[in-house]
Parts: C-alpha cells; structure tokens; sequence
C-alpha cells in the first residue's frame, strides 16, 4: 500500500503511467492541470527515515524544498518553528518556492504570541502568514458567545476540534497543502519520544520534523545567536507555550511540554492525531445531539399528558 498527497488536498487529482505509479512520482508533464503527487510505500518511507535522521536540519529542509510540493510551516511561532523559519530565510529560495506559514489563531493564545507574530511577519517580509481562525468567530467574546465560557473544560475534544482541527483541515484544503514541516521534536516528552523525521498521515498529508534529533538547548541557543525574535513568556518560565488557559511554567528538570495541560494524561492538542479519531468524536457528537432531542421531545408530551 501507499501513501500520497492527493485529494482530498488536490483540488485535481491526475492519472499516472504505470510507469510513473513504479517510479514514486508523477511527471510533470503527465497532466498539465494537475498538481504533482509524492508516493511513499511503506519501506520507502522507511528508508527515508533511515537516511534523513542523520542529515542536519538544513539538510532535511532542503530535502523537502527540492522533492514536496505545495509544501507549508505549520507554527505557532515556538522555538522549533523559529529555527526552521531563519533557516530557511538563509536558503535563498527562488521566490515561488519560498514556504509559507501556517498560524491556527485560536482566538485564546497570549498576548505575547500574537505580538510575536507581528514581529516575525516584520523580520521576514516574503514570507506569507495564512491566519486560520475558528469557523465563524473572530474575536474570543464570539467564541465564548457561540460555544459557552469554558468549552476547554466542558468539552476539551470539541474545544480542540472548533479551534485547531477543523481550522487546520480548513487551511490544508483551501490551500492545496500537499506536505507541511511541523516543530515537534523527541526530546518534548510525551508521545514525541519516539518521533519520525518524515510521517504521513491517514489521508495522504506528509508531515516532516526537521529538527526532531535537537534538544531545547540547541533551538534556544539557535535563536539567541541568530537573534530571532521569540515569546517572551519563555523568559518567565514557560517552554512550551500554548493557549492561555492550557499552558503553565514549568519547574526544573520537567519535560519541556509538562506545562500544557498540567494534571491531564493529555498531551497533544488534537492537530496530530489521527483524523478518524474526530471523525468518530463527532458521529458520538451528533448521536448525543440526536439522543437529548429525542429526550426532550418526550418530556414535552408527558407535560401535556
């Protein structure tokens, strides 16, 4: 079996030789409407793994530049996403290549984060900044309006899908996402330890972590010595930093991401697991939904018995 970045992504999904299906990869010239599709078969996949997760960080991003198409940064403008972004601002990319980034604007990231994007935008002028928002809203007070006050503690699963699931599925469709270069790295903790460079995901999204061999000492040293901008909550004790009602200081010797979700088992925010487990999160949903109707309707005949 194997993976491919074709649709859903593909707003036109060509056809290949037989020729082409053995070798990987379309030709460009096999249908000029469509966009390039990348195969990877499993030992494929595997070999890639093997080869890129001796290669620096350089190295892998110009990988992906030379062989993924429509390839993106997804970020909230971390460490990790820092660093990727210098480095490849220092590639002297033509400019139809250059990559552009992905923001999920949860409406709930600090205010730090969102002065952190002015500024990068500031630094690094050719590169486009693609803000998603949740469906609908555009202000925290809509959010709350639509959703409840505190749909994170209600509802974290349905929290996590409004305000980061769907808006990113949202952005790879509109888009035309074929590939995307994540922050994730093994040293985070949690599921990460076990980390590959390069992933792709259940309908076909490859997703490539450039720098998931380096610590956080390597990417903080990265930016104070290349003097990126960066959040400022990281000089007040947080390390990884998301929405501000998940996301705390963490102690000494703790894993780097032990300040989300602090006293949860939770440790991923919902954009990097797998699709069929929302997909079946909002089937329960709307049997819920359809249960409490049915519940209602009941009552209200009983009241009129």
């Amino acid at each position: 079996m194997s993976s491919r970045t074709s649709s859903p992504f593909s707003p036109v999904s060509g056809v290949n030789t037989p020729k082409e299906a053995d070798s990987g990869y379309s030709s460009g010239t096999a249908c000029e409407v469509a966009m390039p599709e990348v195969y990877f078969s499993k030992p494929h996949l595997q070999f890639l793994n093997r080869q890129l997760q001796f290669l620096e960080p350089q190295e892998i991003l110009k990988w992906c530049i030379t062989t993924l198409p429509h390839l993106y940064q997804t970020t909230a403008f971390g460490l990790t996403g820092l660093v990727t972004l210098d480095m490849l601002s220092k590639m002297k990319i033509p400019r139809p290549q250059v990559v552009n980034i992905i923001f999920l604007d949860t409406l709930h990231h600090f205010p730090e984060t969102l002065s952190l994007v002015d500024k990068i935008q500031d630094r690094y002028p050719l590169v486009n900044v693609h803000i998603f928002k949740p469906a609908g809203v555009n202000t925290a007070q809509e959010f709350a309006v639509k959703h409840g006050d505190k749909l994170w503690e209600e509802n974290d699963q349905l929290y996590d899908w409004i305000a980061k699931v769907e808006p990113a599925q949202r952005a790879y469709r509109e888009l035309g996402v074929n590939a995307i270069l994540t922050g994730r790295r093994r040293t985070q903790g949690g599921r990460r330890g076990d980390l590959d460079v390069i992933e792709v995901d259940e309908v076909g999204l490859i997703k490539v972590n450039p720098l998931a061999n380096w610590n956080f000492k390597q990417v903080y040293d990265y930016v104070k010595n290349n003097h990126i901008p960066y959040n400022e909550l990281l000089d007040r004790g947080y390390k990884s930093v998301g929405d501000w009602h998940s996301t705390q200081p963490i102690k000494e010797g703790e894993d780097e991401r032990a300040g989300r979700w602090k006293g949860q088992q939770k440790t991923e925010c919902g954009i990097h697991n797998p699709r069929s487990k929302y997909a079946q999160f909002l089937m329960e949903q709307e049997k819920k939904k359809e249960q409490e109707a049915v519940q209602q309707a009941l009552h209200k005949v009983s009241l009129q018995a």
